[in-house]
């Protein structure tokens, strides 16, 4: 099972305390550092010194760091004109050299929308569909050829289709909990399905939902990866585990039931129920990115478990 750092930035972080922690991630050992993409801070948190690009951030990572892949779970959709978000990765995976993965979502946090002047449509799901199409359509283009795309929301006309990534295929994710058009798009497009923030029961249904859909339009269910996303508290006895919880504004018994979080032991064996009904790779949503400590205890005593 992989392990990757999932980062929320938009906390409150410094594109310097991303790179240390990036940093860290290659390091210790980890596959990948992903961070989400928001413009305001969730919760009672003041998320000084403010927000940072997504894929500004992984531009810089991409030129500092040798061995992780980067990524984001979710690049919002209502953020970028897909023709624009296609030439932006590519980019970013030219400067990688082939590390990038791109996870995709509709968007939903409307406040961020208010906030920074950004259209909110309410058809968000149906424009994500349509980028979806362009962005995997603009990479799939030979070199020399052109790509045309007459779409009710967006329409392109004789693109060149450069520049085109360092690898043959970015890996495209596509996760969330619906139950119907999400399993769709994600047999159709993704390499990934991610689950966020699900329990065992929950995961293995949708995970079940995803096979489904792609057996149906004939691809093996096999094809795609199954991944969680899950917030990370460990500490090496329970004083730890407490201390890192308070630190982040969470009780211990909910984190334990929603996340992974515990003794080294406690957390390998739920990892191990996870990947008992198919989850192939964990995110581990790390809230507090001063805590190295952190990445160094679940390093030593987590992955080095884990087969």
């Amino acid at each position: 099972m992989d392990l990757r750092i999932f980062t929320e930035p938009q906390q409150g972080a410094t594109y310097d305390t991303l790179l240390t922690v990036a940093k860290a991630t290659e390091d210790l050992g980890f596959d990948a550092f992903f961070r989400s993409d928001h413009y305001l801070r969730m919760g009672s948190v003041d998320g000084l010194p403010g927000p940072t690009d997504a894929w500004i951030t992984l531009a810089g990572l991409a030129r500092e760091t040798k061995r992780i892949r980067l990524g984001t779970l979710m690049t919002a959709g209502t953020f970028r004109l897909p023709g624009v978000l296609a030439i932006q990765v590519a980019q970013v995976d030219q400067m990688s050299g082939g590390r990038v993965e791109l996870g995709l979502g509709a968007g939903w946090f409307e406040e961020e929308h208010k906030a920074y002047g950004i259209p909110f449509p309410k058809e968000k799901f149906a424009r994500l569909e349509e980028q979806l199409a362009i962005v995997t359509g603009l990479w799939a283009t030979e070199v020399g050829g052109s790509f045309s795309y007459d779409g009710t929301y967006y329409q392109l006309t004789d693109s060149p289709a450069l520049p085109k990534p360092a690898q043959a295929k970015v890996p495209v994710l596509i996760g969330g909990h619906g139950a119907t058009r999400t399993p769709r798009l994600a047999a159709q497009y993704a390499d990934e399905f991610n689950m966020p923030f699900g329990s065992i029961e929950d995961s293995e249904r949708q995970f079940g939902r995803v096979r489904a859909a792609a057996e149906a339009i004939g691809r093996k269910g096999s094809d795609l990866v199954y991944s969680n996303a899950l917030v990370v508290c460990v500490g090496k006895d329970d004083s730890e585990v407490a201390r890192r919880a308070a630190a982040i504004g969470r009780e211990v018994d909910e984190l334990k039931a929603n996340g992974l979080a515990g003794s080294p032991a406690e957390v390998v064996d739920k990892l191990g129920r996870y990947a008992a009904i198919g989850s192939q790779r964990i995110y581990l949503q790390v809230l507090d990115l001063d805590d190295l400590g952190h990445l160094e205890l679940i390093s030593s005593q987590v992955m080095s478990q884990l087969s």
